[in-house]
């Protein structure tokens, strides 16, 4: 799954380039936004849910659990010094 969201972020920054939608202002989506407004909208949805996919199968296991004593030692209620 890894590999699958790397080529997915490629892919999304080759899709990003739209340059053929520069000089395009017909047709209007919905009737009122620009092609290439709209585009870049739905690339911007792309981009977060790719994101979400990165943190879910690409981030390193084990790197946001806590250790005893990180957060300064005891000060909290229920701990032992």
């Amino acid at each position: 799954m890894r590999k699958l969201v790397y080529a997915l972020i490629v892919l999304l920054l080759i899709v990003h380039q739209d340059f053929w939608w520069w000089d395009t202002y017909d047709p209007l989506v919905f009737g009122f936004i620009p092609i290439g407004l709209a585009y870049h909208a739905g690339v911007s949805l792309a981009a977060a849910i790719l994101w979400a996919l990165a943190i879910r199968y690409c981030w390193p296991a084990g790197l946001d659990d806590e250790e005893p004593g990180a957060e300064g030692g005891a000060g909290r209620e229920g701990e032992h010094a």
